[in-house]
């Protein structure tokens, strides 16, 4: 069972990279496997939202739950921050 101090746990941990590039990968069924990649938007209590560019043209905003990321129905993975790899961080 899921605690409610788990959920706060995850969704303080992916606070921490809104703005940040993520690959999500879901079941799709059927051995279909779903990837969806683009910019966390925002968390709120209870879902986060990614939102994705497919086309130049259109962007899709998708939600998925904490519980989601606990009980691995989705993975996440997300991108490195480019400013920390080149060592250059916010200058005066």
């Amino acid at each position: 069972m899921i605690a409610k101090a788990d959920l706060d746990i995850c969704r303080r941990g992916m606070q921490a990279y809104v703005g940040r590039r993520v690959k999500l990968k879901s079941s799709g069924g059927r051995k279909r496997t779903i990837v969806q990649e683009g910019i966390l938007d925002n968390c709120y209590p209870n879902v986060f939202t990614v939102r994705c560019c497919q086309h130049k043209t259109y962007q899709e905003t998708v939600s998925f739950s904490y519980v989601d990321i606990l009980t691995r129905v989705v993975e996440i993975a997300v991108e490195p921050d480019r400013h920390s790899e080149r060592g250059q961080g916010l200058a005066n």
